[in-house]
């Protein structure tokens, strides 16, 4: 086999362009499994965790809440296995809300005899890691599980009652965080989607004459539903487009029994 090796011109960049990302993602490549070997050992957990779910829960005083599973497989995110779940428990409970979606996750995985995650990441501190301990006691699993606290970055591992602090500049930390980060940012779009269905959906709907454009009025001007029911009739009368009749009509509708 002979190899020729252009030495100028465009074909000569483009050899070394190639050459250099070759470099940069063994270099990755190299750091990711540095990495996952580091978080086995800190964690001390059988094998090297590379398939990592990461759980976070959004809510507003516990109204309208979301769960997010997120999946990192050998370091990358892996978005086609993400889920998200519409919580059902109600009022400000997130220890309640991250069973719930622990228990539905890992409850479909063993009656689906699925293979398990190396790594269980919960969005939390020690509190949260025992819920994952009880749903997962409860439906007798044993998986690996971490809860990773935002404050200081501290990690609670089983059976430890202080956390384990990993070098700050370790690509084992930056990692878990990055798992954490993309679980929180899922949940959160979730959340707000879900609400801006829920305006699209009002009790506006229901006012003779206001449509679309006279709803998005309101509640631009408003902000919320809440501050809508708290304006009077000459608050209403400000937005564009509402006459005094009609602002009359919104508010008698909104406060009615």
């Amino acid at each position: 086999v002979v190899f020729k090796v252009p030495e100028k011109g465009m074909e000569y960049r483009l050899v070394r362009m190639v050459a250099k990302n070759a470099e940069i993602i063994l270099k990755h490549q190299q750091e990711v499994k540095g990495a996952l070997l580091d978080l086995k050992n800190y964690l001390k957990i059988p094998k090297l965790p590379r398939r990592i779910e990461g759980f976070d829960i959004s809510n507003i005083s516990g109204k309208m809440a979301v769960g997010s599973m997120v999946v990192f497989e050998d370091g990358a995110p892996k978005k086609n296995s993400y889920r998200r779940f519409k919580v059902n428990t109600t009022g400000p409970d997130d220890y309640a809300m991250m069973r719930e979606v622990l228990t539905r996750r890992y409850g479909r995985m063993k009656r689906e005899n699925e293979p398990g995650p190396d790594l269980v990441l919960v969005d939390g501190g020690k509190g949260q890691l025992n819920i994952a301990l009880e749903v997962f006691k409860s439906l007798e699993i044993d998986l690996p599980v971490i809860g990773l606290a935002k404050e200081f970055e501290h990690v609670f591992i089983p059976h430890f009652s202080s956390p384990i602090i990993l070098p700050r500049n370790s690509e084992a930390l930056h990692l878990l965080q990055r798992v954490r980060d993309e679980a929180h940012r899922f949940a959160v779009t979730y959340h707000r989607k879900l609400r801006s269905q829920n305006l699209e959906h009002s009790i506006l709907d229901e006012v003779p004459g206001i449509g679309a454009k006279r709803k998005k009025n309101l509640l631009k001007h408003f902000g919320s539903l809440e501050n809508l029911q708290n304006a009077s009739i000459q608050d209403i009368t400000n937005v564009k487009g509402i006459s005094k009749n009609l602002a009359r009509d919104i508010h008698a509708h909104i406060h009615k029994p």
